[in-house]
């Protein structure tokens, strides 16, 4: 076992220092009293105050946190889908075709990915608005999603599942019964991801987003080319708070669900 050396100690606190300063930074002058985001005036919530009065960020916070939500799901159902096929299907034809399209977005610039999304909806007459960013949207989280399930599926125990048709599931009730409930930590933790994902971006969204609907990211983008407002650092703060929330809290989802896991697989060692 390697030794924790001061090396190590430094290299991991500088890690940290480098990815969490600016959002200390970034909270504390959320609470600025002045208009400039850089000189410190005293204690305020003035530009919370300001946020929630502007119609505009909470339109589009409205439309991000839509579009996050019917996204993610739908990404989640069919990447569940995808790796279940991709573990459990065996050899087919068109394997190889179907692996290589669901990772392909993983490396794909997201440029391209909006670009050619973009060309789609026009050749089809679809105008662009909530549905084609949740399209989109869903069209590269999905893959993600894919991976994370994927690798829970390929550690399974089918004993489990196997033992459950024995005792008269159909496949899909023990899919449903036994399966999705062990593998359910993977599934949460893909939407997650598929949600933060789809929270956080700008390129695909950029391309597929229509003047009805525009999203927290685009607008934030197009408000600091102006020059950074008190009031984003406040946005960007309740986001924070928001993903923290939400990591916690499927933090210990997952934890319950892994010791509820054991438990019963304790009891049904003994029993048998």
């Amino acid at each position: 076992m390697r030794r924790f050396s001061w090396f190590n100690a430094t290299s991991l606190t500088l890690g940290f220092a480098f990815l969490y300063i600016p959002m200390i930074i970034l909270i504390i002058f959320s609470f600025n009293a002045s208009e400039l985001v850089t000189v410190w005036a005293g204690f305020s919530t003035r530009w919370y105050g300001e946020l929630l009065g502007n119609e505009a960020f909470l339109d589009a916070a409205w439309v991000t946190l839509q579009v996050a939500v019917m996204s993610s799901t739908i990404a989640t159902v069919l990447g569940t889908m995808a790796a279940t096929v991709m573990v459990r299907g065996g050899r087919f034809m068109g394997r190889t075709l179907f692996s290589g399209m669901i990772y392909a977005p993983l490396v794909m610039p997201e440029v391209i990915t909006g670009l050619s999304l973009l060309l789609l909806f026009i050749g089809i007459g679809l105008d662009r608005g909530v549905l084609t960013i949740v399209l989109a949207h869903t069209t590269f989280s999905m893959c993600y999603v894919s991976v994370v399930v994927s690798s829970r599926l390929v550690s399974f125990d089918r004993s489990l599942e196997e033992a459950a048709l024995d005792l008269g599931c159909s496949p899909f009730e023990a899919f449903r019964l036994v399966t999705l409930p062990i593998i359910a930590p993977a599934v949460i933790s893909g939407w997650l991801l598929a949600f933060t994902l789809s929270l956080d971006d700008l390129v695909i969204a950029s391309f597929t987003a229509g003047p009805s609907a525009t999203t927290l990211p685009i607008k934030i983008f197009s408000s600091i080319r102006l020059g950074v407002s008190p009031e984003i650092n406040a946005l960007s703060t309740i986001m924070i708070a928001i993903v923290t929330i939400g990591v916690l809290t499927a933090s210990i989802v997952s934890k319950r669900a892994s010791v509820a896991q054991q438990r019963d697989e304790q009891a049904a060692a003994r029993a048998t």
